[in-house]
Parts: structure tokens; sequence; C-alpha cells
């Protein structure tokens, strides 16, 4: 997954599973630096 932010492009690896562990997508979610509340929903 990529997102563009002022001009830098944050990079953080996702894995292709059925399912993640929980630290997995609390590390995906931190390191995305987006709100947890988007994953929520």
């Amino acid at each position: 997954m990529q997102k563009q932010c002022d001009g830098d492009t944050v990079t953080v690896p996702v894995p292709n599973h059925k399912e993640l562990a929980i630290g997995t997508l609390q590390s995906i979610i931190k390191q995305s630096e987006l709100n947890r509340e988007l994953f929520e929903k």
C-alpha cells in the first residue's frame, strides 16, 4: 500500500493473507499514519 503525503510517499507492506494477526494489523495502521477509525468501518 502506498500513500502520497506532502510530496513524500509512504509505503507499507501488507501481507496477502486471508486473516491478519492483530499485531500485524496494528503495525499496518501505525505505519500508514492513517486514523485507526478508517480501518474499523
